[in-house]
């Protein structure tokens, strides 16, 4: 069992930047697959950014690509999304997922851990 605590969202001017973390309890975090996933009002949940076991494969969301970056340190149980050139349309509660299979994966339907989602807010 994992539990996931999101942290670092905010309210953040368009261009700017924010690192959001997600915590993870448990002896395992280095054998399970993150990810990172968004939903803004009104739309459905999307994939942002995964990353596998050892941090070695990564694959992101076409929109965010170039300008999301994820990571993660295994000692510290943490994963990290970096978030540069904020954009307007990037505003949305942004969730962290783990999956149990090592490798990295976009559909959130492989995801069985999920934390309660930061707020990001992009303004003008």
């Amino acid at each position: 069992q994992v539990q996931l605590v999101e942290s670092g969202g905010g309210l953040v001017q368009a261009g700017g930047s924010l690192r959001l973390s997600c915590a993870a309890s448990g002896r395992t975090f280095s054998n399970y697959a993150m990810g990172w996933f968004r939903q803004a009002p009104g739309k459905e949940r999307e994939f942002v950014a995964a990353i596998s076991w050892s941090g070695s494969t990564t694959y992101y969301a076409d929109s965010v690509k170039g300008r999301f970056t994820i990571s993660r340190d295994n000692a510290k149980n943490t994963v990290y999304l970096q978030m540069n050139s904020l954009k307007l349309e990037d505003t949305a509660v942004y969730y962290c997922a783990g999956q149990s299979s090592r490798f990295a994966n976009t559909a959130s339907s492989v995801y069985a851990y999920w934390g309660q989602g930061t707020q990001v807010t992009v303004s003008s």
